[in-house]
């Protein structure tokens, strides 16, 4: 009996998959190929289940975890023509392993739509921005999204256009694509109107170069442009408001440090500043204490109430005054895990922090071994 055209069609596209998939692990009993492992399936012989059952077959075949893809974006395992195999080839022609590939089709299923053409645009814009290959697959594998999210190459030309001529060199661009890739998945009118609003601050506040401040802005948070302009008009309206700032005060402010909290939510920068105010008050702080501080150190305000408050508690029940607080305040910025191991064994040593001040504290890992290996040995003298 001779079969049916869409079956040999089927049975020719299984076998070709087979082949192209040779990095995965397939095992068939024999050529006779069940209907239901091509990708395009016969309209009149759908399956009652809406999705694509040879589709999840192929995807299963690629060590895909398609319960994580169903949760992620449904849609696209219902839909009749992806375009699976194209994008495994693809992907380990540029140096992709099996188990990449799979993580990133896991995480970011859209990214079997796309096609070879497609693909082959995208990277070669990104090649314009990074010097490998594997610089390349490395981000797809923390992030797919960066890649994937996007089909519009010329937006994203656009976008890369349009950031050159703010003055970002290339070594900028990597930096916004591997920490806010987002940035150019957005219009570049989008784009744009972030740009302008900065601009905009900085002639109200009596700023003399926009342009330059914009850019420091930006280079400073690479995250700005997944914000809107809304959010961070209003964080700077709540330092403005909060610190009693004057124009230029609030412009050095953002010029600075301060640029790096204007993408935090409104909520969490108010909740932030208000257990601030409250715990330093408490411990007999004034107010401009508290503007000095911020001023000198925007991202204390990053930092949760419970964290900031086990963080200064354990700093002072360890001997040291607001006082060094205030005056190093990056102390800060290691963990309380890290500050009590590091008070401890300070204290084994009679460490005397009114003497010697808590430079210390604040110190890389290597230097601070090296001086308690000093400490230790003047110790046992």
């Amino acid at each position: 009996m001779v079969a049916a055209p869409g079956v040999l069609l089927c049975l020719g596209r299984s076998l070709i998959l087979q082949r192209s998939f040779r990095l995965f692990p397939l095992q068939l009993a024999s050529t006779s190929l069940p209907r239901k492992l091509c990708s395009v399936t016969n309209e009149s012989k759908l399956p009652a289940s809406p999705e694509n059952e040879s589709l999840l077959e192929n995807l299963s075949l690629m060590g895909v975890d398609v319960k994580m893809a169903r949760q992620r974006q449904p849609g696209v395992l219902r839909k009749v023509f992806t375009n699976e195999k194209g994008l495994a080839q693809f992907l380990q022609g540029k140096g992709a392993s099996g188990k990449v590939i799979a993580s990133i089709v896991s995480r970011y299923p859209r990214a079997i739509t796309r096609s070879i053409e497609h693909l082959e645009q995208r990277w070669q814009l990104w090649r314009n921005v990074f010097n490998t290959d594997a610089e390349i697959v490395s981000i797809l594998d923390r992030s797919p999204e960066s890649f994937f999210r996007s089909s519009d190459n010329r937006n994203l030309e656009k976008n890369i256009t349009f950031l050159i001529s703010l003055g970002l060199n290339t070594k900028d661009l990597h930096r916004l694509l591997t920490t806010a890739p987002r940035t150019f998945s957005n219009s570049v009118e989008l784009n744009k109107q972030m740009v302008e609003f900065l601009e905009d601050i900085c002639a109200d506040l009596g700023g003399k170069n926009p342009e330059q401040f914009a850019k420091t802005v930006i280079l400073k948070n690479l995250y700005i442009f997944i914000r809107s302009t809304k959010r961070v008009k209003t964080n700077i309206d709540i330092l403005k408001a909060s610190l009693t700032l004057s124009d230029s005060e609030l412009l050095t402010l953002l010029q600075g440090h301060g640029a790096e909290i204007l993408d935090l939510s409104n909520e969490y920068l108010k909740k932030n500043f208000n257990n601030l105010q409250q715990k330093m008050a408490l411990l007999g702080c004034q107010k401009d204490d508290i503007k000095k501080l911020v001023i000198s150190y925007p991202m204390i305000l990053y930092i949760g109430p419970e964290t900031l408050n086990c963080k200064l508690d354990c700093l002072l029940k360890g001997g040291i005054t607001m006082k060094q607080i205030l005056k190093k305040p990056k102390v800060l910025e290691y963990s309380t895990q890290n500050i009590t191991g590091r008070l401890e064994e300070l204290e084994s040593v009679g460490y005397d922090f009114k003497k010697h001040g808590i430079n210390i504290l604040d110190s890389s890992r290597k230097r601070f071994v090296a001086k308690m290996e000093k400490l230790t040995a003047s110790s046992d003298d």
